[in-house]
């Protein structure tokens, strides 16, 4: 059985190909079409890691990722992962590929969506706040769906924020203030604690995809930014994992796949999008990378 490198995966993987894939992923999920668990989680505490298990099945296809944090790395990336996946008739194992790229590149395309609903028609200023590899993602995608007339970003180190704005186009402002208030969109991808994004910054139309704090015990927004329609992958799973929405108590309006597939209108108003990662989206990227190495080796084989 062969494996993949990240090397490999970039080239198989488009966003192209990537983001109908999520769509399709999340419309299945939302429906009952995809069967996936809520994550499971084993902390690492003597070096400050999470080691985490995520299966799916739709179709012909079942998956696992197993992926890591470890916030504190500096050699090696902070999230790190595998993906094995099998066939779902035979249980037979398929292909095994690295998962970094297909974790990064699916949290963007989930949030490029969730700009396609939920932006305002007119929106013309996107706030990232964060510089790192989901900053770029996040970037590329959400310039294939929506044409932004101002990109900001803010970190915490004002070097990475300007090699960042000098790479892309974008301006790189003093302070996530400033990077928030009167933006259209606002993209939380910086690691966090406790909440960065304040509600009394916010516009009452924006759209925040935050993407940052994925664990019960962690803060990106505050009780303020809150008060919006709230929008999930899964609800099982921001009910469990999300110290947003457990912390604030807030209502979750929708599924994301149920807004996808006309089940709910998209709502008016500040909508927050709080993206976690699902298992189901995993696939679908992997399935993704899955079909283009085979239809490649079928094209080889044949002019060999």
């Amino acid at each position: 059985m062969e494996y993949l490198d990240e090397a490999k995966v970039r080239s198989l993987l488009t966003w192209e190909a990537l983001i109908p894939a999520v769509e399709r992923a999340l419309i299945g999920l939302s429906a009952g079409k995809i069967q996936q668990p809520v994550r499971s989680v084993l902390r690492v505490p003597e070096h400050e890691g999470f080691f985490a298990l995520m299966p799916a099945v739709d179709g012909e296809l079942m998956g696992v990722k197993l992926v890591t944090f470890y916030e504190k790395n500096v050699d090696q990336p902070t999230h790190q992962a595998v993906i094995q996946l099998l066939s779902a008739k035979t249980g037979e194992p398929l292909l095994a590929m690295d998962g970094r790229l297909i974790t990064e590149m699916r949290t963007a395309a989930a949030s490029a969506l969730a700009v396609r609903l939920f932006a305002p028609k007119d929106a013309r200023v996107l706030a990232i706040l964060g510089s790192g590899v989901q900053a770029r993602s996040h970037l590329q995608a959400l310039r294939l769906v929506r044409d932004f007339a101002e990109d900001r970003v803010w970190s915490r180190t004002r070097e990475h924020a300007e090699r960042f704005a000098e790479e892309f186009g974008a301006t790189a402002v003093e302070s996530a203030e400033a990077a928030v208030r009167n933006a259209d969109v606002v993209v939380g991808v910086a690691s966090t604690r406790e909440p960065l994004v304040r509600g009394a910054w916010l516009r009452e139309n924006a759209l925040v995809c935050a993407v940052a704090a994925v664990t019960p015990d962690r803060r990106e927004l505050d009780d303020a930014a809150m008060q919006a329609a709230v929008v999930v992958e899964s609800r099982e799973a921001a009910l469990r994992e999300s110290g947003d929405v457990i912390g604030s108590r807030s209502p979750i309006y929708a599924e994301i796949g149920e807004v996808l597939a006309g089940a709910l209108p998209a709502p008016a108003g500040r909508v927050v999008f709080k993206s976690l990662g699902v298992a189901a989206a995993d696939l679908a990227a992997a399935g993704v990378v899955w079909r283009a190495w085979r239809n490649r080796a079928n094209s080889y084989n044949k002019s060999n």
